[in-house]
């Protein structure tokens, strides 16, 4: 185990290769079998925050796999257009140079055959209007909104719900762009372990894990991190990362990188100064063996949440069956959230999680249990992907067992 957990640590940038170009194409082919209309997707526009800069919207994203901003698509059952706005020479002194409708060799690098200046869009629009019955335009900015006006006459029908139901099967190409970064927040909670120690603050357990997977090549954060030590632990998007965490705290790591844009979301809790307390671990083995038991119930047609007998329950029922707390009463009602949800291009990727499973998804299993009249929180969290048999545990090489973690953290 050590052997391996060095490699993780000392891994090189992880480039992936990405989705093939053709992959985009067959998405949207398989999307416009299912309008019985005219759907207008807008990406992203250049974003004017110092601080986060520009990342394409993950809808337009996924069928595209354009990263410039402000372009726009076009699909209907016959055609797909894709535009883009002008190239704005004064701009790309600011930005970089941007791809114009008028640059060469555009159908090879968009991979759409029609490639028109966002100035068409309107007129486009008005003459597949002809032939539709219905609209789809996403999302709600300046520009849906013009559209909608110039047709009154058209039923809208969401497009999210549409986009959502392909985007819930990955292709072995995600799958492997979340394993990637999955295996760079491996090395990233590594990390955070190998450097804990109390008198530490949370900010610079979180500075460790970042640094750890951007220098393996990954964009940015999945999300903000959380490194909550003693009663930050209870909290449960907590991001701040000011307290300075004391020895005896538990601290609760919950980091996920984003590589190629695909995200992960990995959650482990470790003593901080590298011993559990003997409750501490009670409540650590409880969370523990209730992750298990839902992992283990993972197949095509179990329900993640919403059934009789889903993960959720099974996760749920595991905790109010195994310990107490100070007052002698059933610990079910300290899970206090859903033990699931779907990874992909975003961290809480879209689709109805009380749909059976099926293989390809990817999922979470994140069962916890947050005591504040005891200040113990932990969480334990894995992304899975379901298979036909079951599932394969993406992050399965960071350890969950307690004689591990204290064997590791602080080392």
């Amino acid at each position: 185990m050590r052997a391996i957990l060095a490699v993780l640590l000392t891994l090189g940038p992880l480039f992936a290769g990405g989705i093939p170009p053709g992959e985009y194409r067959a998405r949207r082919a398989e999307l416009r079998k299912s309008l019985d209309g005219v759907m207008v997707l807008f990406g992203a526009s250049e974003s004017n925050d110092p601080l986060s800069g520009f990342f394409q919207d993950s809808n337009f994203l996924y069928l595209s796999g354009w990263t410039e901003p402000g372009a726009a698509m076009l699909l209907t059952p016959k055609e797909e257009i894709l535009f883009l706005p002008p190239r704005n020479s004064t701009l790309e002194r600011f930005t970089g140079v941007r791809t114009g409708p008028n640059d060469q060799n555009l159908p090879g690098k968009s991979g759409f055959d029609q490639v028109l200046p966002l100035s068409a869009l309107e007129s486009r629009f008005l003459r597949a209007l002809e032939a539709s019955k219905q609209i789809y335009i996403v999302p709600e900015d300046s520009g849906a909104r013009k559209l909608r006006q110039l047709s009154p006459f058209h039923d809208e029908k969401p497009a999210g719900p549409l986009i959502a139901k392909l985007r819930m099967i990955k292709s072995p190409a995600e799958i492997q762009l979340i394993a990637n970064a999955t295996d760079a927040t491996v090395a990233a909670h590594l990390a955070g372990w190998k450097r804990m120690r109390p008198g530490l603050f949370e900010y610079q357990i979180a500075a460790t894990m970042t640094n750890a997977y951007l220098e393996r090549g990954c964009e940015r954060s999945a999300y903000a991190p959380i490194v909550g030590s003693g009663p930050d632990g209870l909290i449960l998007h907590y991001s701040a990362n000011r307290r300075r965490a004391d020895s005896g705290d538990l601290v609760l790591m919950d980091v996920g990188a984003e590589c190629s844009s695909y995200a992960t979301d990995v959650t482990r809790t470790v003593p901080a100064n590298g011993k559990f307390t003997p409750r501490q671990r009670e409540i650590y083995e409880i969370v523990l063996g209730a992750q298990k038991a839902a992992i283990a119930a993972i197949k095509p047609g179990m329900k993640a949440r919403g059934a009789e007998g889903s993960l959720q329950q099974i996760a749920y029922r595991y905790i109010d069956t195994h310990g107490k707390d100070l007052h002698g009463q059933s610990l079910g009602k300290y899970l206090i959230h859903g033990v699931s949800h779907f990874v992909g291009l975003d961290v809480h990727d879209p689709g109805d999680i009380t749909t059976p499973l099926e293989p390809g998804m990817v999922v979470t299993i994140e069962p916890g249990i947050y005591i504040p009249e005891e200040n113990i929180a932990v969480r334990i969290e894995d992304t899975l992907v379901v298979t036909e048999s079951g599932s394969r545990n993406l992050s399965e090489a960071l350890p969950r067992d307690p004689e591990e973690i204290e064997r590791l953290v602080g080392k």
